[in-house]
């Protein structure tokens, strides 16, 4: 998988253009910046502490090489040649599941409900056909309305929950499992 590849171009709902395009080495203060903004924001997302530079750097350079291996693709989407999103989508390693793939979207605040997400789900998606997968599954927590409907849109139909998967700020959060099926 080609680092920096363009996947698609195309116009936000607000007018700017768009880039999704794959992970590469040169977004590393970028997605320092995103991350970081959506713990600070208190985002519907696993962490809850910010990352430091070298904990980027590990995190990247695996992804990175996940991508080179097949494993993992990795879109960012870019505006103003800045990083304003991420993705991913993995194939299950080994064992039975092998067909299944798992995706991942974060959003940083600001740039949501202008088509980022859709159009990066949209790519997540076709990836997953071209890697050949069968099902794709995610996990959303229950309270993120935003997110679940662009996933129901989209055909994700859900067929899990965990109860009390999260607790954020003291409150206790279910933990949403969707699936779509490829075939």
């Amino acid at each position: 998988m080609q680092a920096g590849k363009v996947v698609r171009r195309f116009s936000a709902k607000d007018g700017r253009e768009v880039i999704l395009r794959r992970l590469r080495w040169e977004d590393l203060d970028d997605c320092i910046e995103l991350i970081n903004s959506l713990v600070a924001e208190g985002a519907n997302i696993a962490k809850n502490e910010k990352v430091t530079r070298e904990e980027e750097i590990e995190w990247l350079a695996g992804a990175l090489s996940r991508m080179e291996r097949g494993e993992e693709v990795y879109i960012t989407a870019e505006i103003d040649g800045k990083v304003v999103g991420n993705s991913e989508i993995g194939r299950r390693l080994g064992g039975y599941d092998k067909h299944v793939g798992t995706i991942g979207i974060a959003i940083k605040k600001g740039f949501r409900d202008i088509g980022v997400g859709t159009e990066m789900m949209n790519a997540l998606i076709k990836q997953g056909r071209e890697m050949s997968l069968k099902v794709l599954t995610l996990t959303a927590f229950a309270n993120n309305k935003r997110a679940i409907h662009l996933y129901q849109k989209l055909g994700f139909q859900k067929t899990g929950q965990i109860p009390k998967k999260f607790c954020k700020r003291g409150k206790y959060i279910d933990e949403l499992i969707m699936t779509l099926i490829l075939a």
